[in-house]
């Protein structure tokens, strides 16, 4: 809706009592009076558009507002208050910078009925620089040099939070692709292997009953795959052992290099018997070879289909990360953005043990996913960084009261006490110059804190270090 001047407004006394004017004096309350204005606003509308010309500054009167910024194709909501004096619009006015393009730094929206003090841009401008001018001097300065720093800090820290995600998704994307272009090579030089083994034993002249008994074999050997147990590295020596003895027993050429592929499928020796038993002693050889590449093709196909459905993962955690497919601000499992981080920084968390001790009865909350995957990604890091990449990491959720508890476990050296109060200032840092900007901590603060009303703490001792996040179960008033 437009803010058109209306003809009702406010009384000096009305004016004395907002925390903006109370230090003003009787003529300056008289001249706001004269030049400003009262606006009813309805409750479901929009009273001033992001990025549109800075045409008013409104204050609070009565009502609730929110303000909201654009990010990406979303509108996050940054602030709803229905304090009396809040105000917002044209708030750098003051601003005498010509390159300076004067908008809307927000959109503000009208939650209930709001009754609000307006007052043009120019006219706030022109009673800033009257009546402050020693303190707008101060403000331009501040506010210039805030805005440029932040600008350089800003385009530093996408590009760092970039890096760091996609370096790690390559790495962990490069290692099952890999993968699968080995294994279809591999593939592909078994298969005509096996045509051309069934081609000679056809050559042989097989009867139809030593060629069924073959044909029962391998489906047997097929299933054995899927079937498979997981053995350890002493289990799987012994039985590569055990069935390079039978081979070379049988006098089967190339022991060495047909036991692996028996025991990746599972098979035994006494499934080698009845394949013994199945086929005389002239054909035991080409049986069984043409057996390996059967057994041996479907192990390959086995660990393209695991890579490529690693892949899927990968991809499909990148985009739970990112949160690219939601609404900035919904009810979610919180489970889904700790398992999403862990998977992201895979790479980094390396041979650290992780321990997950989740509650999966917790119902879902009122967050915002992106942000608080980078608190994750802050805690997890520091945590894997103190350890020295080796140690135990454990991630806990439960409920306390009325939040959802999450602790960020590790048994690095600890935080000292006297370092303790100010882990979360802004700009401190015990890492290595150039390894840490210190704003990571403080950032992880102010979304948990500040954006979901929650809180962050630290329990630390030697050996055991607790970040602990505590966010509430229903939405902020």
């Amino acid at each position: 809706m437009s803010i058109t001047e209306s003809t009702e407004r406010l009384p000096v006394d009305e004016l004395r009592k907002l925390f903006l004017f109370e230090k003003l004096s009787d003529e300056q309350l008289e001249w706001l009076a004269e030049h400003g204005w009262v606006v009813e606003a309805p409750g479901d509308s929009t009273l001033l558009e992001e990025g549109t010309p800075a045409e008013v500054f409104v204050v609070l009167l009565s009502g609730t507002i929110a303000l909201s910024r654009r990010v990406g194709q979303d509108d996050v909501e940054t602030v709803r208050t229905d304090q009396v004096g809040a105000y917002a619009g044209a708030t750098q006015a003051y601003v005498s910078d010509r390159d300076f393009k004067k908008t809307y730094m927000a959109t503000l929206r009208v939650i209930t009925d709001a009754r609000l003090f307006v007052l043009r841009s120019e006219d706030f401008g022109w009673v800033m620089r009257t009546w402050f001018p020693m303190a707008i001097h101060l403000l331009e300065g501040l506010f210039l040099g805030m805005r440029t720093t932040q600008h350089i800090v800003g385009q530093r820290q996408q590009l760092l939070a970039l890096g760091a995600l996609s370096a790690g998704l390559t790495h962990e994307l490069n290692n099952p692709a890999a993968a699968a272009v080995r294994a279809t090579s591999a593939l592909r030089d078994r298969i005509a292997g096996m045509r051309h083994k069934l081609a000679m034993l056809a050559h042989d002249e097989l009867d139809k009953r030593l060629f069924e008994t073959l044909v029962d074999v391998q489906e047997e050997a097929v299933q054995r795959v899927s079937e498979a147990p997981k053995l350890t590295a002493l289990q799987e020596s012994q039985r590569e052992d055990e069935l390079t003895d039978w081979l070379d027993e049988h006098q089967i050429a190339g022991a060495w290099e047909l036991a692996p592929i028996f025991v990746g499928a599972g098979t035994t020796t006494d499934f080698l018997d009845k394949v013994a038993a199945g086929a005389p002693g002239p054909l035991l050889e080409g049986s069984l070879r043409w057996l390996a590449y059967t057994l041996e093709t479907e192990l390959l196909i086995a660990e393209i289909t695991d890579s490529v459905t690693r892949i899927s993962s990968l991809v499909a955690a990148a985009k739970q990360y990112s949160n690219m497919d939601r609404a900035p601000h919904e009810r979610a499992d919180i489970h889904a953005g700790l398992e999403s981080t862990l998977v992201m920084l895979g790479s980094k968390i390396g041979e650290v043990e992780v321990v997950r001790d989740y509650d999966r009865s917790l119902p879902k909350i009122p967050i915002y996913s992106g942000e608080l995957n980078q608190v994750w990604t802050n805690l997890i890091d520091n945590a894997v960084q103190a350890m020295g990449g080796h140690g135990k990491l454990t991630v806990r959720t439960s409920r306390e009261d009325a939040c959802v508890r999450v602790e960020i476990g590790d048994t690095g050296p600890g935080v000292p006490e006297k370092l303790r109060r100010r882990i979360f200032e802004p700009f401190f840092t015990t890492k290595p110059v150039g390894q840490g900007t210190g704003l990571g901590l403080d950032i992880s603060y102010r979304i948990v804190v500040g954006r979901h009303g929650g809180d962050l703490t630290v329990e630390s001792k030697p050996g055991d270090t607790r970040f602990v996040v505590r966010l509430p179960l229903t939405e902020r008033a």
